[in-house]
């Protein structure tokens, strides 16, 4: 492996040939060098930037997340994220949120009695985990559907990184369309269950960090990329 985390060596990645370009969108809040890494390591080319044409015209975008709900939503339209996200979607275009980057794709978040307004990709609230330890902090297993492309080849027992005191308890969309596949939503415990990722489309999501996750967030990531 290349010591350049963006140029890795093609021979030594699991996607070896044409490395896929995936855009890490910095908007001010979140981990984004952790997860440059992590999609490197995996084979991706991979850049950090606001760039609204980069983002726009790259295989895939990360959107992380670390923070406020609140906060994370104005950083996100400050630098047009917003704007990136919905384009990117309308056209088909791949896009990965992590953390509270999966979060403000719902419709509202709230925090403290504060309510603020997601992306609404998915109706939906976030709100405080009803568990005895708050923040969830440690591993944990996911349950997946049978036929998740982002769990593809992940053992039942596979755990993964949450850092987190706000999830969303409940799953909202409901799809009457026979032509139109349903989401795959996965779950996982803290107290009370809650969504831990959805696979919808061009849109997947993960709560916990992949890029924190050890060789199963490694796997979660290739299979990722495997889609672009």
């Amino acid at each position: 492996m290349s010591d350049n985390p963006t140029n890795p060596n093609p021979t030594n990645t699991p996607n070896a040939g044409t490395p896929k370009k995936v855009v890490v969108f910095d908007y001010g809040f979140g981990n984004v060098r952790s997860a440059e890494r992590a999609l490197a390591h995996v084979g991706a080319q991979v850049e950090i930037t606001r760039d609204y044409d980069k983002a726009m015209v790259a295989d895939g975008l990360l959107v992380p997340g670390v923070g406020a709900f609140a906060a994370c939503m104005n950083g996100l339209r400050a630098a047009r994220g917003d704007w990136i996200v919905g384009r990117r979607l309308s056209g088909g275009r791949p896009v990965l949120g992590i953390c509270v980057g999966m979060q403000i794709l719902f419709g509202r978040g709230i925090e403290h009695g504060v309510e603020a307004e997601g992306l609404e990709e998915w109706p939906g609230t976030v709100e405080p985990l009803r568990a005895p330890v708050v923040p969830h902090m440690g591993w944990n297993t996911v349950k997946a559907p049978e036929d998740s492309r982002l769990f593809a080849g992940l053992d039942e027992g596979e755990r993964f990184y949450f850092v987190h005191s706000y999830a969303v308890r409940t799953w909202e969309l409901e799809v009457n369309n026979p032509h139109i596949p349903a989401p795959k939503v996965s779950w996982t415990t803290h107290g009370e269950p809650f969504v831990a990722a959805v696979e919808n489309g061009p849109l997947w999501a993960t709560q916990f960090h992949p890029e924190k996750s050890g060789d199963a967030g490694a796997r979660l990531l290739r299979n990722w990329l495997d889609t672009l």
